[in-house]
């Protein structure tokens, strides 16, 4: 029975719905590719392995896209993994500034101008 779910060359093959108990949406806000994500709290000894791994990861802030390649683990499953970790307080998502937020560059322009005329 073991050899069903372990392959030689992958390692065990567990389906990705099977790590989101079903879940294809994270819990709470949602958030992009460009999200920075870091760790908030330690990890507790008790999380089940692909939560550690993201954990760890993030250690030093890091995008949703750059974690996704680090981890290995589909976009999907990690967003929903990422919502469950920052739900117990374990990371923080920092969302990216929405760009109409940002100063005009004309408004920059002026500032400049008005240093270098100092």
């Amino acid at each position: 029975m073991t050899e069903r779910w372990l392959d030689q060359d992958a390692g065990p093959i567990v389906r990705p719905y099977t790590l989101t108990r079903g879940r294809t949406r994270a819990p709470g806000a949602q958030f992009d590719l460009v999200a920075t994500v870091v760790v908030a709290n330690p990890p507790r000894a008790d999380l089940p392995p692909e939560h550690t791994l993201i954990v760890n990861a993030c250690r030093t802030p890091v995008s949703v896209a750059e974690l996704a390649s680090e981890t290995g683990l589909p976009i999907g499953v990690l967003r929903v993994l990422l919502g469950d970790l920052r739900d117990s307080g374990l990371i923080t998502i920092r969302l990216p500034v929405p760009t109409v937020s940002l100063p005009r560059e004309s408004l920059l322009r002026d500032v400049l101008a008005g240093l270098k005329a100092l």
